[in-house]
């Protein structure tokens, strides 16, 4: 039976790893007795739980938060990423007792609740961490059921799916073509501000998963977005009439995302393509590139991205378990821009001959810095030039974000 503990009403809880390992705590959320099985991973973020819960990329996931205390500033409307919570399961070590915020409209534990989502505390957060970090990710079953025993935890999750081979976008895309309006609004960065185009671009974008804050960074840039379905067909997006085409983030493994990337063949050449996290891996696809699968992949809001036509750092938002081979990409016309300084892997390219340019980590933050949001001007850049931009455009429209270059000028 769930007991009260410390005001919070939990029920006895665990993770058990394909390696065997078996870790012991309460349950919050969802109290009901179940078993979810999903691929078990880690976020390093500080703040930004309810953005890390709502985003698309971590459908099939259990969520690892490894800062230590979660939930004290409770949940509000205005910083969800998409229409609800989109992991499997969450795990902290401590869950916040009390929230203080003004902002906030419910606890964490409620939120959980009323999503049928489950989240497990009192485990040891740092040890696991370092299990995937020295293992790799592994898949994981979070129970609330005391009828299994701990070696029938671990028999169901070293035959658990994963996520490699698996399409997971078209569970988590829109069906229908959407307009979207809605721009930064009051929560615009307060640096950085540069002055919209005359034009206003038309953009379609796929919807693999797209986090919302991609959206209103898109508005906020000067754009007209029309949101279409993840197997929209290369004519009906071209029927749109638009300026240019992104290409969203969302989870899994992109190698199964055929449709999609027979669709992005089409348009090469088209139109000026910019793509994001898993759309910066369908278009390296797309191209003929070759993606594969991370020890543990980038998940939080301090990784270090370098350009390597400047060499300048920029700490970024990042939340990806897959990456493009760069020699694969360097053999089908395309130049890396930036690299992950952590693991030397590829973190964003432009073609040398098409108008294509994308990265693998988040502009728009959400959790995260803003120091990347430079690359929505680029897109817009892109689009009015018909040229994907090189490493120092990308600087100079970064300078100019940052306020070190004042004018607006054809350079950038």
């Amino acid at each position: 039976m769930p007991t009260p503990t410390g005001g919070l009403t939990m029920a006895p809880a665990r993770l058990a790893l394909e390696d065997g390992s078996v870790f012991h705590g309460q349950a919050f959320g969802d109290l009901s007795p179940r078993c979810i099985d999903a691929e078990v991973c880690f976020n390093t973020s500080l703040t930004g739980y309810q953005e890390i819960l709502t985003d698309p990329s971590y459908r099939s996931q259990i969520v690892t938060m490894t800062y230590p205390l979660i939930g004290n500033y409770g949940i509000n409307e205005a910083d969800l990423e998409s229409g609800k919570i989109q992991v499997s399961g969450f795990i902290v070590r401590e869950l916040a007792n009390v929230m203080s915020n003004y902002r906030a409209s419910q606890k964490l534990e409620n939120w959980l609740s009323d999503q049928n989502v489950t989240g497990i505390t009192g485990i040891d957060t740092r040890a696991l961490t370092r299990k995937l970090r020295t293992t790799g990710a592994m898949n994981g079953i979070l129970c609330t059921d005391t009828n299994l025993s701990d070696a029938e935890l671990v028999a169901q999750a070293k035959t658990a799916q994963g996520l490699v081979g698996r399409n997971l976008v078209e569970g988590v895309s829109r069906t229908e073509p959407l307009q979207w309006d809605e721009d930064l609004g009051d929560w615009a960065p307060l640096h950085g501000e540069v002055e919209r185009p005359a034009k206003q671009f038309r953009v379609v974008a796929i919807d693999c998963g797209a986090k919302l804050n991609i959206l209103r960074n898109l508005t906020d840039s000067g754009c007209d977005v029309i949101v279409v379905p993840w197997n929209t067909s290369a004519e009906d997006i071209l029927a749109h009439e638009p300026d240019g085409i992104f290409v969203s983030n969302g989870p899994g493994d992109p190698a199964p995302v055929t449709e999609t990337i027979e669709n992005i063949k089409k348009l090469h050449g088209q139109k000026p393509i910019f793509g994001i996290c898993l759309g910066h891996q369908l278009l390296c696809l797309s191209l003929g590139a070759e993606t594969y699968k991370l020890k543990f992949g980038h998940r939080g809001g301090n990784q270090p991205v370098q350009n390597l036509h400047t060499g300048k750092v920029e700490i970024t938002s990042q939340n990806h378990g897959f990456a493009v081979d760069t020699e694969s990409l360097e053999s089908v016309g395309a130049e890396p821009t930036h690299i992950n300084l952590n693991d030397r892997t590829l973190a964003g390219f432009r073609h040398n001959e098409l108008p294509i340019f994308a990265i693998q980590y988040h502009p728009e933050a959400s959790p995260g810095p803003h120091d990347s949001r430079y690359l929505f001007d680029c897109f817009i850049d892109m689009m009015q030039t018909g040229q994907s931009p090189t490493g120092e455009k990308m600087d100079l429209a970064q300078r100019r974000r940052n306020n070190l270059i004042t004018s607006v000028t054809n350079e950038v």
